[in-house]
């Protein structure tokens, strides 16, 4: 059966729901994208969210895991041809047949939620933060070229690069959100080196010495995006426009936490609607 003949309109309807209602920024990059990829696209986004917010949600954590275990089955049954249960998943089908999805990748993104839901996100060394946003990021970087057309060795370089700079970009701003919920993604290599020995991640947040490690962390993530511009400049200009475009704005984002200095982290920082409108029609020129 094609990708066409499998597409439910329910679940495409679904689909942009969760987009619209999410406010993401990843929408103005979806936007610019043809039809079919575009609703492969929300696809994509809905599932992230949906086990995002399992991950992230109160309540009763064996019940949650099984949530997770049950979207497990649900990757399963798309790639093993069972019956699915879930919306978004019948949504996912015609996108996983339409520009062959890799199944590793959504397998990675539960992993990935995992480690949020079991608590093992406080002060993780280096090595578990780049594992991590290999997981998160990275997986959903390597899917979204797969919707963008984009087939180059270089895109997935890209995509991998661009996941990790991006989601560094994320635990920057979500400092206080993220303590508020205990977790702390700041490596512990750069608190130790600048000093800090606590781990609670309120004492942490409140430490003066913490303006130093997320310095630290937002020139690695500029390294990143650095990677990521020069293995983009690689690939298909058309194919990559979403990509910059998400790129651009997440770079935004940085450029406004390190002229604030992190005198504040707990403060989140946001791009308004006109700034964001402004590099949408920079960037579609």
């Amino acid at each position: 059966m094609s990708a066409a003949a499998l597409e439910d309109p329910a679940a495409v309807a679904e689909a942009r729901a969760v987009v619209r209602a999410s406010g993401t920024s990843f929408r103005w990059g979806m936007r610019i994208l043809p039809p079919d990829r575009r609703r492969a696209m929300y696809a994509v986004y809905a599932f992230c969210r949906i086990i995002d917010d399992i991950a992230d949600e109160p309540g009763d954590l064996a019940l949650r895991q099984e949530r997770l275990d049950a979207w497990r089955g649900e990757i399963a049954r798309i790639y093993d041809g069972g019956t699915l249960h879930e919306p978004i998943a019948r949504a996912l089908l015609p996108a996983v047949q339409r520009y062959r999805l890799p199944r590793a990748e959504f397998e990675a993104l539960i992993d990935g939620m995992e480690t949020d839901l079991q608590g093992r996100n406080v002060a993780p060394s280096m090595t578990e933060l780049e594992l991590y946003c290999r997981r998160v990021a990275g997986a959903v970087g390597l899917l979204s070229m797969r919707c963008f057309g984009a087939h180059q060795p270089e895109a997935d370089d890209a995509a991998i690069a661009l996941g990790e700079a991006m989601q560094l970009t994320n635990i920057l701003r979500d400092l206080g959100e993220d303590a508020a919920d205990g977790r702390l993604y700041l490596p512990r290599d750069l608190l130790e080196r600048h000093g800090i020995a606590a781990r609670d991640p309120d004492a942490v947040i409140d430490d003066p010495r913490v303006a130093a490690v997320c310095r630290d962390l937002a020139a690695r993530a500029r390294r990143r995006y650095g990677e990521a511009r020069a293995l983009i400049d690689q690939c298909d200009r058309h194919a990559m426009r979403s990509a910059v475009v998400m790129m651009v704005g997440y770079e935004a984002l940085l450029d406004r936490m390190e002229a604030g200095g992190w005198r504040e982290p707990r403060r989140r920082v946001s791009l308004s609607p006109w700034r964001r409108l402004l590099l949408l029609r920079h960037l579609c020129r």
